[in-house]
């Protein structure tokens, strides 16, 4: 799932939240948290990989020291990608709009029976 990470309405700060909310769907805290945190780490990569595609478009042939130092537009995208909010508070705001997709796996295998 693709996500437009500059236009997402996620908080940027931490927010207290009623615990008991986050286990209604999956009856356990556990594999809500687990979920959340995959879901994280997805949308973590998505972000590093259009950051580096990106920052590509402003990499010179040939670095001088000016250049390493002095260019404005790399970091200008870099404190873009800053102000963003952090990939664990989108997962947070997916899940609570109900935007993740998951699958539980409640039925025991032989291995766990």
């Amino acid at each position: 799932m693709k996500t437009d990470f500059k236009h997402s309405n996620a908080e940027t700060m931490a927010i207290t939240r009623n615990i008991r909310e986050f286990d209604k769907e999956t009856n356990n805290i556990y594999e809500t948290v687990v979920i959340m945190s995959k879901r994280a780490d997805q949308i973590s990569l998505e972000i590093k990989d259009e950051m580096q595609k990106e920052m590509q478009e402003f990499a010179p042939a040939q670095d001088t020291l000016d250049e390493v130092y002095e260019n404005r537009d790399q970091i200008d995208l870099a404190k873009s990608y800053e102000r963003l909010p952090k990939p664990t508070l989108m997962a947070i705001k997916e899940f609570e709009d109900h935007k993740i997709h998951y699958k539980l796996n409640d039925e025991p295998t032989e291995e766990n029976a």
